[in-house]
């Protein structure tokens, strides 16, 4: 097998081994597969590319357009002219599904299922990295640059992962890279020829003895390779916390629970993302004979469990589905109630791993499998099973407790009181003083919730989807001082602000009754921008009971509404609540938004909904690719004169060129370069023996360093003015003897600035200034060329 067909090889490896560090990310691993047989097929069009040969920006291009056509088979083949070439259509699908995957990597918390946006985003991300990958190690003969996109691959997936990437993961990217330094020191050897790296025996000075081939290389690709392992343990620790979910960092990636193909939806991600949509596509539609049918929310999931930075599910474990579903928690018999029987018909398209049901639910009959969380009365799919085109029937209870039984509740006792009080030490002050504020005078933890209600109903809050989001301590504190915010905002502080006055709370996530369709029949149409969040509050006796705290949103629950006894307002403001950033919400009265009619629910929350906003108060995909690439450009910046450094004394020690005479002069021009490293700068005016005089003197060398010196200068002179030069084997050790007597002759700080800070790296900038002085001296001669036929006709026409 030649070098450049090994070295191939060695690229695909590392880039797949690399690529296996994104497998924890997703709840399969099929995609993988398919990323493989792509690079692959990639690195195969290289080497036949290679082979012709092309050129090397053509090589590359080829391999790009090839790997297109293969993501066009795999994703856009419908719409590909013949079902392979991607033409403007195909182009355009490929777009859609790159958008999607955007999308749901925002939605979804780890391990996410892959979807087919989520799907092109890892196939052709890894393609991606192995293109970059082969370039620069086969294409461009430079395997260390190779590590970066190698480097960026593993980050990513350390960055993302809960908990951060496995040991065997960067085990495995490691030994990729590694294996790829080495391919290509080996294959230099192969090109150059041997190298002599050790001193002739003392019984054999007439002649050398070859000793190990290729010691100078490994050795290089050692000391790079450890240098790139340090660089992988560092970098994720250093690149921004990236959460639970693919690209959110809110910290809200906890807050998910039973999605998409086995994995876990970002409700709060997900929810905002919805209110965001620029149409109001229908998610479910459903009949019941509930009274009225403006009250009957469809609750997904329960967050009860509040650490400061985001509100999320408790990790409580599940159980078979019952076919009849148990009392409703704190739930007494005195407490009156309906029953209602609710249809439900879920569209293709609501890819969720929770089905939306009203609560409480008291029995539930659909097919699939799926499995009941008692503590938050979730619907939790089991094994990929989703609510897309389910069709079940929900007997539901409609609690309608009265003022009187919820003023008597007594406070809460047990585990309730101590799980659901709980509030994080870091809560700023203002939540509980405006709490205090608000409910004064209140009697009962009723007329305090009710209070606390009317606060935020009252008209000095607008819903404004563009405030800035975020679930912490830190938005709930902003929001209060702000006033804008949409449903999540509302209905986390107000949980917040009840748990602070001791009265158990927590958040439901789910969707408001929605609105008649259009084909009537008593049919409701439940939209994506109908996606809601409220609070839950317990009172003992009653139960987990609903607000609504969010003007505008659904309907307030009539035992919210009688006038409480601490003699404020309960009614609920009815100003409109726009999405602009104003201060307070302009008393514009609107029939059509008021409360209580349904069929106002979706256009009024569209008009209030803009297009555009952030989610879950984290940095965008964009943001976040900007910072990572930062973090690593930060990281990797002090260590390029290093990298340069090694890769220029490895290439001088490794073979100067096919005659003995270029090795001798490249070990001279390394000699002098360490030496310059370490304060002795060059002097071309010097002779070979006199330069190396000043270095032995001025670095202080002694014994076997000022030996090798001598002999270093001794073969130059024979390289240079001999008629015949003779071989000189071990200059690679002779150079090694010099750096090390070098080295020694200094302290550490000067040790650190030469190995770190090498002053020889100035040949660098000399280079470039010397390319640009040619390049431009090109062009003068090519524009003069041009344009002298011109000037001949201008001189010979008569002034």
């Amino acid at each position: 097998m030649s070098g450049r067909a090994r070295l191939t090889i060695c690229a695909v490896v590392a880039s797949v081994l690399s690529g296996a560090a994104l497998l924890p990310l997703t709840s399969n691993s099929g995609w993988f597969v398919k990323a493989v047989l792509l690079v692959c097929f990639q690195s195969a069009v290289g080497a036949a590319c290679r082979r012709i040969p092309l050129a090397r920006p053509l090589t590359v291009l080829v391999q790009a357009v090839m790997s297109l056509v293969v993501l066009t088979v795999m994703f856009a083949s419908q719409p590909a002219l013949g079902g392979v070439v991607p033409g403007p259509q195909a182009l355009q699908q490929l777009g859609q599904v790159v958008q999607d995957g955007i999308t749901d990597v925002s939605n979804f918390a780890i391990p996410a299922p892959v979807t087919p946006g989520i799907r092109i985003l890892l196939v052709g991300g890894m393609a991606i990295v192995a293109l970059a990958v082969d370039a620069m190690a086969v294409t461009y003969n430079s395997a260390a640059p190779a590590g970066l996109p190698l480097l960026a691959l593993y980050s990513v997936a350390a960055g993302l992962a809960d908990g951060g990437a496995s040991w065997l993961y960067f085990l495995l990217a490691a030994s990729g890279y590694l294996l790829l330094l080495l391919a290509e020191g080996r294959d230099r050897i192969s090109r150059w020829g041997r190298v002599f790296s050790s001193a002739p025996p003392s019984n054999a000075w007439g002649g050398g003895q070859a000793g190990p081939a290729g010691t100078a290389p490994v050795r290089g690709a050692r000391r790079i390779g450890v240098m790139a392992l340090g660089i992988a343990l560092i970098a994720p620790a250093a690149l921004p916390s990236l959460g639970s979910g693919l690209l959110d960092t809110s910290g809200s990636g906890g807050n998910g629970i039973g999605g998409r193909g086995g994995g876990t939806i970002n409700l709060i991600a997900a929810l905002q993302d919805n209110l965001n949509q620029p149409s109001n596509s229908e998610v479910l539609t459903y009949t019941t004979n509930a009274k009225p049918a403006t009250g009957m929310y469809l609750r997904i999931a329960a967050l009860d469990k509040f650490d400061g930075k985001e509100w999320s599910p408790s990790d409580l474990p599940t159980e078979p589905l019952p076919s009849t579903l148990p009392t409703p928690q704190g739930m007494s018999s005195e407490v009156k109630y309906t029953t209602a029987t609710t249809q439900v018909r879920v569209d293709d398209s609501y890819v969720q791993g929770l089905l939306p049901v009203p609560f409480p639910a008291a029995s539930l009959q659909t097919s699939g499998d799926w499995k009941f969380q008692p503590e938050g009365r979730m619907i939790v799919g089991e094994h990929g099973q989703t609510a897309a085109g389910q069709r079940y029937t929900v007997t539901s209870m409609q609690i309608d407790p009265t003022a009187a039984q919820l003023a008597d509740a007594p406070p809460a006792t047990g585990r309730i009181a101590k799980q659901y009080e709980q509030v994080p030490d870091s809560l700023p002050a203002i939540v509980k003083q405006t709490a205090l504020r608000e409910t004064k005078g209140a009697t009962s933890d009723y007329q305090k919730a009710v209070d606390l209600q009317n606060y935020f109903t009252s008209g000095q809050f607008v819903y404004n989807t563009q405030a800035k989001a975020g679930t912490g301590v830190d938005a709930i504190a902003r929001f209060l001082q702000t006033k804008e915010g949409f449903c999540v905002h509302f209905a986390f502080t107000m949980a917040a602000m009840a748990r602070t006055l001791h009265i158990p709370a927590r958040v439901a996530i789910g969707f408001t009754p929605g609105s008649p369709a259009p084909n009537g029949d008593g049919v409701m149409s439940v939209g994506l921008k109908d996606a809601h969040a409220w609070p839950e509050l317990y009172f003992e006796g009653i139960g987990w009971t609903r607000f609504e705290p969010t003007p505008y949103r659904g309907t307030a629950p009539d035992y919210t509404i009688a006038p409480a006894p601490s003699g404020k307002s309960n009614q609920q403001d009815l100003a409109p609540h726009t999405s602009a950033p104003t201060a307070t919400a302009t008393a514009t009265p609107s029939s059509s938004c008021a409360q209580g009619d349904p069929a106002a629910g979706s256009d009024c929350s569209q008009a209030a909904l803009p297009a555009s906003g952030g989610s879950g108060g984290g940095f965008g995909g964009g943001r976040n690719a900007l910072i990572a690439l930062a973090a690593l450009l930060v990281l990797l910046a002090p260590t390029t004169p290093l990298l340069w450094r090694t890769r220029v004394r490895r290439r001088r020690l490794g073979g100067g060129g096919d005659r003995t005479e270029g090795l001798a002069l490249s070990a001279w021009r390394e000699v002098l370069d360490t030496g310059w490293d370490y304060g002795i700068p060059p002097d071309d005016s010097e002779t070979p023996r006199r330069a190396m005089a000043r270095l032995v003197r001025d670095g202080h060398l002694e014994g076997e360093a000022a030996e090798s010196a001598a002999a270093l200068a001794t073969a130059v002179e024979q390289t240079l003015y001999a008629a015949r030069p003779q071989p000189t084997p071990g200059l690679a050790e002779e150079v090694h003897r010099v750096h090390r007597g070098l080295r020694a002759g200094v302290n550490r700080r000067s040790r650190v600035r030469a190995l770190l800070l090498p002053r020889s790296a100035a040949r660098v900038g000399w280079a470039l200034s010397a390319r640009w002085s040619s390049l431009t001296t090109r062009l003068r001669e090519t524009v003069r060329r041009i344009t002298a036929p011109l000037r001949r006709r201008t001189a010979r026409q008569p002034s």
